[in-house]
């Protein structure tokens, strides 16, 4: 991990070269995040990887309930070289949740976008398949975001099936 000083000069150096890009910093815990504008994160990803974060060892997505911009992205960067990592976080709102895909740069990007955009409705510009991953292409709502209803369908017992499905003949 970088410290926090490194972390203070790399995000000085990405705001230089991109300047809207770097909306602040946090290092907590020996881990290092930039908060990066969503409309800017494949510039700041692409300075990274000059920097030698070549690896997307992870893509996530986060749901900050009740907070907003609501949903985040957060990539984990991986510099095999160094053995250093650095996380980047992007927010978006529920009412525009569009942000950059990252596939022509990190192929392995391509299931975890789809899964994020699946459990939690973040669209992937420029993503080659997006389509649901985890649940049926039918499916309404996206069943991570904390303000998705909790209980799903009742479990069928022999006491209530007649209840639940009807007599069965």
């Amino acid at each position: 991990m970088p410290d926090a000083t490194e972390l203070e000069l790399t995000a000085q150096e990405i705001r230089e070269a991109h300047a809207d890009s770097i909306l602040d910093t946090e290092f907590h815990r020996g881990r290092a995040v930039l908060l990066v504008n969503p409309l800017r994160i494949k510039a700041v990803l692409e300075h990274l990887y000059g920097k030698g974060y070549t690896m997307l060892a992870s893509l996530h997505g986060v749901d900050y309930y009740p907070d907003e911009p609501r949903l985040g992205v957060l990539y984990e960067m991986l510099d095999r070289r160094r053995v250093d990592r650095i996380s980047v976080k992007a927010r978006v709102s529920t009412e525009e949740p569009h942000i950059d895909s990252v596939v022509d740069m990190f192929p392995g990007a391509d299931f975890p976008e789809r899964e994020v955009y699946d459990m939690f409705g973040v669209v992937f510009d420029g993503h080659p398949d997006l389509r649901r991953i985890l649940m049926p292409e039918d499916y309404e709502g996206y069943p991570q975001r904390r303000d998705f209803p909790v209980g799903g369908e009742p479990v069928l017992f022999t006491y209530n099936e007649e209840q639940n499905y009807g007599k069965y003949v």
